[in-house]
């Protein structure tokens, strides 16, 4: 490892990623507020979400924040319990609105499939059979990273003829992963959770995937919460690598969907990031995604319309309800046992691209 004089008495050169080997306790809560720049400047939001503070006498980033957590999350954590206190000085109302992404574009976004009801639900819709080692080894794509978009940004699409779907998920922030990590290991690596509107374009998938290369066209712009929160800061609804809290969805003002994001997911934030560091290494600022989040039990609704019109064609031979349209509403959140949001919501409308 070659090293010179830096921040700190050297900089690394040549790089070895590791993973922290205890637990860092640091509850908070973070975003990102647009400020002209890509990535934004990193703000500390209050556990209410009422007020925040910028921490750029700390760190100006998320995604520097995250190449250094063990630097800066302590200096965070002591501004967050000073947001909370009432004793941080230049504290702002927090406006999801004025939010980017929490990490506006990351190195790597990888979103698996988890909640293997919802493959098995698509499958069955469509005659097929589930080829048993689903339920052992995830499912999980590569999507594109480079042009997140914000909690209260458009899902833009160039036509309604698409089939324009939300799908509402759980997502973790990794720092560094080596190759070959094993699960319970690899959970040390969760620095941040957030929600994701991971859009899909379903009547481009079926072509895609038909080629034999994956998704891409059908995957647009990914969609986040404005807020993301250490594993911490959620207690015991962090548990087995695992949000164990209702996805509450609504679309076009209706509440379509609260299944619980941590009944029926078969592999947890763990082992699917194990499994996207088994040939190569991972590093900080990986989003890994839950897939959209479902139960088994259908009275709870649906995080994708995807998923309604799989029962409905199980049911009656035929889907009945159609996909979103320009003007359609989307809006994804999370609940405290007290009925506080957690994340903030993501509150989209669909709209059609300029000419």
């Amino acid at each position: 490892m070659t090293m010179q004089n830096g921040r700190h008495g050297f900089t690394i050169v040549e790089y070895i990623p590791h993973i922290v080997t205890h637990t860092l306790h640091s509850p908070m809560k973070l975003a990102t507020l647009k400020d002209g720049t890509r990535d934004g400047q990193l703000i500390v939001v209050s556990r209410d979400l009422q007020t925040a503070a910028v921490a750029d006498a700390i760190v100006a980033t998320l995604q520097r924040a995250l190449d250094d957590w063990t630097f800066y999350a302590p200096q965070l954590r002591d501004l967050y319990d000073a947001v909370n206190q009432g004793r941080a000085r230049n504290t702002f109302a927090f406006d999801a609105n004025d939010c980017m992404a929490p990490l506006p574009r990351a190195f790597q976004w990888a979103d698996a499939s988890s909640y293997v009801n919802h493959v098995e639900l698509v499958r069955r819709a469509r005659g097929a059979e589930m080829p048993p080692e689903f339920w052992t080894d995830p499912l999980m794509y590569q999507g594109g990273s480079d042009d997140f978009i914000g909690p209260r940004d458009d899902i833009v699409c160039a036509s309604e003829e698409f089939g324009i779907d939300f799908e509402a998920e759980v997502a973790v922030m990794t720092g560094d992963v080596p190759m070959g990590v094993k699960p319970e290991h690899a959970l040390r690596s969760v620095r941040l959770v957030t929600l994701v509107n991971d859009v899909s374009l379903r009547n481009l998938i079926p072509a895609e995937l038909a080629k034999g290369f994956g998704f891409f066209q059908s995957k647009p712009a990914t969609a986040f919460a404005p807020v993301a929160v250490t594993p911490d800061e959620l207690g015991e609804h962090w548990r087995e690598g695992r949000v164990h809290r209702p996805m509450i969805v609504h679309w076009n003002g209706k509440k379509v969907g609260q299944p619980d994001a941590g009944v029926d997911m078969v592999f947890h934030f763990g082992q699917l990031i194990a499994h996207a560091a088994k040939t190569r290494n991972l590093r900080a600022g990986t989003i890994v995604g839950s897939g959209t989040v479902s139960n088994k039990d259908a009275k709870r609704g649906y995080c994708c319309i995807a998923e309604k019109r799989c029962l409905e064609m199980i049911e009656s031979g035929a889907p009945q309800t159609g996909f979103m349209k320009y003007g359609d509403t989307v809006k994804i959140d999370m609940f405290d046992e007290a009925g506080k949001s957690i994340f903030g919501s993501i509150e989209q409308a669909v709209a059609p691209l300029a000419q």
